[in-house]
């Protein structure tokens, strides 16, 4: 039996405010990234351990985006196969 009609547009809902999402999160990890890199940076003055731990902070941030984008260019994927 076909979805009902209601159900594809809130698919559709779904994915339009996923894919903003998505955008939004990728550039917002990416900021935190570069903040976190920086003021590691204006730590290892201070504390090698402070910017190394921000260091690794940064890095993990960056392995968040980038499954961020991945789960961005599935949902293209997705919505271009319908």
């Amino acid at each position: 039996m076909p979805p009902e009609r209601g159900t594809i547009l809130a698919m559709s809902d779904v994915e339009e405010k996923l894919h903003i999402l998505l955008d939004y999160w990728i550039k917002h990890n990416r900021e935190h990234e570069k903040e976190f890199r920086d003021w590691a940076q204006k730590a290892a003055s201070l504390s090698t351990e402070v910017a190394q731990q921000l260091q690794e902070a940064a890095a993990s941030m960056a392995a968040a985006s980038n499954d961020l984008t991945k789960a961005r260019q599935a949902l293209i994927k997705s919505m271009q196969r319908r």
